[in-house]
């Protein structure tokens, strides 16, 4: 069989995504599969016609990978991809939507507030930041409501944070989540299909030298510490990898997710959000904790592939 790998794109994020695609077509090979590399650029569709590969790895980050419009287009050719279907992805993507999902779903996460750069703009931005500031109280985290990686993402400890950190956020998209920020142990749960449905990987634990996990803690060696299997307790680790599965179910996501959450000193865990094309750079969590379960990610990668190729 022959897999494409799909990787850069032009949101913020194509530099990780090339990087995600490398190791990904890398790990691939290592297994002996034969893989080919591409761009999501205008020669796509011209490339798939000539060529006839059994399923398709999207290592896209960003709207290009996430947003579900790509996926689409692959179902209208009828090729084969790794992962969540278009509707399951838009609303991953957009935050605010599966947040409302997940809480349905009686899943616990922030309480926030999605104010769109017209009405900051319009009813004045002081006095509505005031009523953040009232109603979520501090600190919070600011974040563009679409968007990966931590780009445009501030952490708030005090009210006269908050004006530059919209302004920052609002340079990434149109609307802004603000989210009271909850505080503790950063883990990220890896969840992949598997015969008897998905299931969780061991959790990731993110210790950030800065104490904040943004995009160069992310992705610059040595900016960040992590710990897999995170130091859970039993019986917390067996949690955060419950609310991992209810939360990739309640989205109605397939073939792999990456489910970030926040577990707090009494061991509670809140749900940030979920990520439906993880990275796959040496310092992304997926490989972590695929290397954890004592698996190889060409191995997992091409079970993907394959199960995909089939459906």
């Amino acid at each position: 069989m022959t897999w494409l790998v799909l990787a850069g794109g032009l949101s913020h994020e194509r530099d990780v995504s090339l990087r995600s695609g490398r190791r990904c077509a890398d790990a691939l090979r290592h297994a002996g599969h034969e893989v080919d590399v591409a761009d999501a650029d205008s020669s796509l569709l011209a490339r798939l016609s000539e060529t006839s590969y059994d399923a398709v790895l999207i290592a896209l980050h960003g709207g290009a990978g996430e947003d579900g419009a790509l996926r689409q287009v692959l179902d209208l050719v009828e090729v084969p991809y790794v992962g969540s279907l278009p509707d399951a992805c838009r609303l991953a993507w957009d935050k605010p939507a599966a947040k409302a999902a997940l809480t349905r779903a009686g899943l616990r996460t922030p309480v926030s507030v999605t104010l769109p750069h017209a009405s900051f703009r319009e009813l004045g931005a002081t006095a509505v930041l005031d009523r953040i500031v009232d109603h979520l109280g501090l600190p919070l985290m600011v974040k563009p409501a679409r968007g990966g990686s931590a780009l445009g993402a501030t952490a708030v400890d005090k009210a006269d944070e908050l004006p530059p950190a919209m302004v920052q956020c609002f340079s990434y998209g149109e609307d802004a989540l603000v989210e009271r920020l909850v505080t503790g142990t950063e883990v990220a749960v890896t969840v992949l299909a598997g015969e008897d449905g998905p299931r969780a990987l061991p959790a990731v634990e993110i210790v950030p030298v800065s104490g904040v996990y943004d995009y160069a803690a992310r992705y610059t060696a040595g900016h960040t510490e992590f710990f897999t299997p995170a130091r859970l307790s039993s019986s917390v680790a067996e949690g955060v990898a419950q609310i991992a599965v209810a939360a990739h179910e309640a989205l109605g996501l397939r073939d792999l997710s990456r489910v970030d959450l926040i577990v707090d000193s009494d061991g509670v865990a809140e749900l940030l959000e979920v990520n439906v094309s993880p990275g796959m750079t040496e310092t992304s969590l997926l490989p972590m904790a695929v290397e954890a379960e004592g698996l190889e990610l060409g191995a997992v990668l091409a079970e993907l592939l394959e199960r995909a190729a089939t459906r």
